[in-house]
């Protein structure tokens, strides 16, 4: 294991100032590190498409339950090919069609979303201070809520695939990425994390999933981004950072953190996160390419009052 755990002590002094992002844009602010962003930042993320070919970082929605989704995304048909019988057109016209309905809890460890910053609290308090209450069961998110990012994320990626540093198939579950492994990829691949840029954390851990099937992180634990990346994300200006886990190592030795990168991340910096990207492909077209950079776009649905988005957000070459 290579985790290099901050004290709890370090975590509550990064949250509450040396990391806060509280006041920086103002105190009526609801994109928090979104603000990173610039016409100039897409433009610079435009310039690095040369071929046109597009790779998608979602994985499928799965509508069946399993142990690490114990309630399930729904969907059944309203109308169907299968309910239509010739002869029936004088009674129900000449529409024949397909209708679906689906929903889905979208938090958790499989589907591929963008948290909001109305995700989590600390103290009663969201991001830049305000209370809590202002996500409520009876209005949902009235501030903080997905459509800060409603005009979407265009903006340069910067993958760092931890395993290929490493040399190993994927980074085992309670392992992490660490400020190391970010600057392995800055010094052996040629890229530079910057302002504005959406950084993209590669376990390995999504992709292997598919092949033993799924755990239970509760108690099998899970990698992800170590908590020691947080100054470095402050520092850099990232907008968004996101991996192919559920972006908080588990277990974790804190008594007070349960998720720490999302706790200090959201309530603190403001930052955006993108959970369960699926980046099996795009490490493979990054090796293809020997290109490790790239524009990267993430919309989000329009939900007013909703904590985050199920997305599909597609790297391009």
């Amino acid at each position: 294991m290579t985790v290099s755990w901050p004290s709890q002590d370090d975590l509550l002094k990064w949250l509450s100032s040396d990391l806060s992002n509280w006041g920086r844009w103002g105190s009526d602010d609801q994109k928090g590190t979104l603000n990173h962003l610039s016409p100039e930042k897409t433009l610079q993320a435009v310039s690095l498409v040369s071929e046109g070919v597009i790779v998608s970082c979602a994985r499928p929605v799965d509508f069946k339950a399993s142990v690490d989704v114990p309630r399930p995304p729904q969907h059944f048909m309203v109308s169907a090919g299968d309910t239509y019988r010739k002869g029936e057109s004088a009674v129900r016209g000449d529409r024949q069609v397909a209708i679906d309905y689906f929903g889905l809890i979208f938090h958790g460890h499989t589907v591929t979303h963008i948290d909001s910053l109305a995700h989590f609290f600390w103290d009663g308090q969201t991001y830049n201070g305000r209370p809590s209450s202002v996500v409520s069961t009876a209005e949902g998110a009235t501030e903080f809520d997905v459509m800060a990012a409603a005009g979407g994320i265009v903006t340069k990626g910067v993958l760092v695939d931890a395993p290929l540093l490493r040399g190993v198939d994927f980074i085992e579950r309670g392992d992490g990425i660490g400020v190391a492994d970010i600057e392995a990829a800055e010094r052996e691949h040629g890229v530079r994390v910057e302002k504005g840029d959406v950084l993209l954390l590669r376990t390995g851990q999504l992709g292997r999933r598919e092949v033993t099937g799924p755990v239970d992180v509760r108690v099998d634990g899970s990698s992800g981004p170590s908590p020691e990346i947080l100054p470095l994300l402050y520092e850099r200006d990232v907008a968004v950072m996101g991996s192919d886990t559920g972006n908080d190592i588990g277990p974790n030795p804190y008594d007070r953190f349960t998720n720490p990168v999302h706790q200090v991340g959201i309530v603190g910096l403001g930052l955006w996160i993108l959970d369960n990207a699926w980046l099996d492909d795009l490490a493979e077209a990054c090796v293809r390419r020997g290109k490790w950079e790239f524009m990267f776009s993430v919309l989000p649905l329009k939900l007013p009052a909703v904590t985050g988005s199920p997305v599909n957000p597609v790297a391009i070459f």
